[in-house]
């Protein structure tokens, strides 16, 4: 029997919160409009139609793939972050909710810096970061630096699909070394790098661990490598007064507070994300 859109969506829900999936709404919603190739205005205006044939064949192999433990994002190939779309492929992680106080406190670091702030988006892998204080603090300049080469080439279609090429460029950087020298002067670094301790890797969600990138989840054997080698090598390229946002992994804030002071970081402040989780860190450098 043939069955609505909304059936269709309905039944995709029911079958993912009962697999657990905290989303099911969104991400059953995603999967039917992906299917169907269909935008999401598309898809609640035609609720009441009835589906093709290929499309309930599609929507059921793409929840198969989906309770196999494969994140959605990498399923339809992108994802949204901050109000912007994102192309998302399996050489980035997929950009999460609680990455939006990084891109917060960057966007209004940028803004305070006011005409022409310089910003970098270090460990940017889809360059969700950087691409939300481009699209929101409009009078700065972006640029996207991952070691990466496949991370990078996500980044530049993301930068040409939310039209920001005037204004963001992407250049090939090793975190864990000094910047070249052309990386300097720089308002904000924001950066969101691996901080999952090593032995912890192989406990991870099946969708993470099996899907995300491990290079971009990896922080060596207590995950603050990335802390400690950017915090020492990378206040050379901020202005004097400029800003370091990291943003942290739970129970990581205390301990990265430390670094940056060791440092020779100043006016080190703490944030919390939206579930009370002490999640991005910010100093200034004195130099």
């Amino acid at each position: 029997m043939a069955t609505t859109y909304n059936n269709l969506y309905l039944d995709t829900r029911k079958r993912l919160r009962a697999h657990g999936v905290e989303m099911a709404q969104l991400e059953a919603r995603e999967l039917v409009c992906f299917a169907a190739d269909k935008t999401r205005e598309q898809f609640f205006r035609d609720l009441s139609l009835y589906a093709s044939k290929e499309v309930e064949e599609k929507v059921e192999e793409l929840t198969q793939r989906r309770l196999a433990g494969e994140p959605v994002a990498y399923i339809i190939g992108e994802w949204e972050f901050y109000g912007l779309p994102l192309d998302i492929s399996r050489d980035v992680l997929i950009p999460r909710s609680d990455t939006e106080v990084l891109a917060e406190r960057a966007i209004l670091l940028a803004k305070a810096a006011g005409e022409g702030a310089r910003v970098l988006d270090l460990c940017a892998g889809s360059g969700c970061v950087g691409l939300a204080v481009a699209a929101h603090a409009p009078n700065c300049r972006v640029v996207l630096a991952d070691l990466s080469e496949a991370a990078l080439r996500i980044c530049k279609q993301n930068v040409r699909r939310n039209n920001l090429n005037a204004r963001v460029t992407c250049v090939q950087a090793d975190a864990t070394q000094a910047p070249a020298a052309s990386l300097w002067d720089f308002d904000v670094i924001a950066c969101n790098p691996p901080y999952i301790p090593h032995k912890d890797l192989p406990d991870l969600d099946v969708s993470v661990r099996d899907y995300e990138p491990w290079a971009a989840l990896d922080g060596g054997l207590d995950g603050l490598d990335f802390y400690r080698d950017i915090a020492q090598r990378w206040g050379t390229a901020l202005r004097l007064g400029g800003s370091l946002i990291f943003e942290v992994g739970i129970g990581q804030a205390a301990d990265v507070e430390k670094i940056m002071a060791q440092n020779g970081f100043e006016n080190i402040v703490t944030h919390q994300d939206t579930q009370g989780i002490w999640r991005v860190v910010e100093g200034t450098a004195n130099h």
